[in-house]
């Protein structure tokens, strides 16, 4: 997908807010992940950040939380003039909840070599089991991302050991 430089300048915009989500969730002892969503006037209509461990509930990703609270401030499931931020490639899990959302443009920072489930390690918009296609942009502030994620694994090793 190619975009001029004045999107990039707005997608830089809101990966930075999902940057400080997923500092906070960092800070609060989860995998450091945080996601924003937009809708098409580029308002900021939710957002989340992991809680998996604050919640004990395995489904509380960014993505998700985000999906759930952008659907209730829409009043509707379908998301389709929005676009979702999220740090870290989506997993198969979120990748289907995107998908079921129909949101219309997902934008993430870093690939995840292990379980990324938009191109990595597998394609679930563009499968035969995708019933919506959306647009996907990947490596917005991929360095700090990836830098993100890189030092709060390093530092909860060197605490664990």
């Amino acid at each position: 997908m190619l975009i001029n430089y004045s999107e990039y300048l707005i997608h830089k915009q809101w990966m930075h807010r999902a940057l400080l989500l997923a500092e906070a969730a960092g800070q609060a002892g989860e995998v450091p992940v945080g996601a924003v969503i937009i809708n098409s006037s580029g308002n900021l209509i939710a957002e989340g950040e992991n809680r998996k461990e604050r919640d004990q509930d395995p489904t509380a990703h960014a993505e998700i939380i985000a999906i759930r609270e952008a659907a209730k401030n829409l009043e509707t499931w379908r998301l389709n003039q929005c676009t979702l931020y999220v740090t870290l490639e989506p997993c198969p899990m979120c990748a289907g909840a995107i998908v079921q959302a129909r949101v219309k443009l997902i934008v993430y920072g870093v690939d995840d070599p292990k379980t990324g489930a938009i191109r990595t390690v597998t394609n679930i918009p563009d499968s035969a089991a995708s019933n919506h296609r959306l647009s996907v942009l990947g490596g917005i502030l991929e360095s700090s991302c990836r830098q993100k994620l890189q030092d709060w694994f390093t530092h909860r090793r060197k605490n664990n050991s």
